[in-house]
C-alpha cells in the first residue's frame, strides 16, 4: 500500500509534470526550448553534485542506459506535440506507459495484486479514452497517436530502468542529479544538429524560461524517483499519470482545446483507478 505522504508527493509531481509539458506544447520552438529546459536541469544539478555522494556502483549501468532513453524521450516528445494536441497526446502517452510497466512487473517486483491490476486498468482507460474517441471520429491525427504510443513505450522503459537504478543507488537525490546533469548534453547535441547556428542564440534568449521549466522537470522526476525507492514502481508510475487531469485543464484553459463531458468521465475513471492503486497491497 502506498502511504499518504508518498501519494501526495506523487500528485504534486504530476502537477509539475503537466506544467512543463504545457510549456513545451505552447512553445513555437519546441526542440530548442526542450534543449533549453534540459540545459536548465543540468545547470541546477551542477552546484549540488559536490554535496551528495556518488550513486552506488550497482546503479551506474541503469543510470547510463537511462540517459540515452531519456534523450530519446525528449526527441519523441517534440515530434508528438508537432502532430497532436496536449490534451490528447499527453493522456495517451502517460496512460499507455503504466500498462507496459505493469506487463514487465513480474520481472522486477513480482506479480501485481488484483486491485492494482484493476486500478491501472481504470486509470489507463480514463486517460486513453479521449484519444481513441478522437481518432474514431477523425478529430485526432493518427501520426500524433503513433508518436504518442512510441513515447509511451520509451516512458515505460525509463521508468523501469530508473526504478531499479534508484533503489540500487543508495541515494535518490544523487541519482536524480546525475541523471539530469548527463541527459542534457545529448539533447543539446541533437538540437544543434537540427538547428545549426541557432542553438546558442536561443539559449541566451530563453535562459529564464529554461531555469523555470527546469525546476518543474527536476522537481517532478526527482519526487517520482524518491517515491519509487520507497514504494511499488508500478503503483507510483500509475498514480503519477493523474497528471493528465492537470494537462487537460491547461490545454482547455490556455491552448483552447475542448474538454467536454468525455474529459469529465475520463477524470472520474482516473480518480477511481488512483484510489484502487492507493488501497492495493
Amino acid at each position: 500500500m502506498i502511504s499518504t505522504p508518498v501519494l501526495l508527493a506523487v500528485l504534486g509531481s504530476a502537477l509539475l509534470h503537466a506544467g512543463w509539458n504545457y510549456l513545451v506544447k505552447a512553445s513555437g520552438e519546441r526542440l530548442l526550448d526542450t534543449a533549453t529546459l534540459a540545459l536548465g536541469g543540468s545547470v541546477l544539478a551542477v552546484p549540488l553534485l559536490p554535496w551528495v555522494p556518488l550513486p552506488a556502483n550497482a546503479s551506474l549501468p541503469w543510470l547510463l542506459i537511462s540517459v540515452f532513453v531519456h534523450i530519446a524521450y525528449f526527441i519523441a516528445l517534440v515530434e508528438t506535440y508537432r502532430h497532436a494536441d496536449l490534451s490528447v497526446a499527453y493522456p495517451l502517452m502517460r496512460g499507455a506507459a503504466p500498462v507496459f510497466v505493469m506487463l514487465a512487473l513480474p520481472l522486477y517486483e513480482g506479480a501485481p495484486s488484483v486491485s492494482m491490476i484493476a486500478g491501472v486498468a481504470l486509470l489507463c482507460s480514463g486517460v486513453t479514452l479521449p484519444a481513441l474517441v478522437g481518432l474514431r471520429f477523425g478529430i485526432v491525427v493518427s501520426k500524433g497517436l503513433y508518436w504518442a504510443l512510441i513515447n509511451a513505450l520509451i516512458i515505460a522503459c525509463y521508468t523501469i530502468l530508473d526504478g531499479i537504478g534508484v533503489r540500487a543507488s543508495g541515494n535518490p537525490i544523487s541519482y536524480t542529479l546525475w541523471l539530469f546533469f548527463l541527459d542534457a548534453w545529448g539533447i543539446l547535441a541533437f538540437a544543434a544538429w537540427r538547428h545549426p547556428g541557432r542553438l546558442v542564440t536561443h539559449l541566451v534568449k530563453r535562459w529564464r524560461f529554461g531555469m523555470i521549466g527546469a525546476v518543474a522537470t527536476v522537481g517532478s522526476y526527482g519526487i517520482v524517483l524518491w517515491a519509487m525507492s520507497v514504494a511499488s514502481i508500478a503503483a507510483v508510475a500509475a498514480i503519477r499519470e493523474t497528471s493528465v487531469i492537470f494537462a487537460a485543464f491547461l490545454g482547455a484553459r490556455y491552448l483552447g482545446e475542448a474538454m467536454g463531458r468525455l474529459r469529465v468521465a475520463s477524470a472520474l475513471l482516473v480518480a477511481s483507478g488512483a484510489v484502487l492503486i492507493r488501497l492495493s497491497s
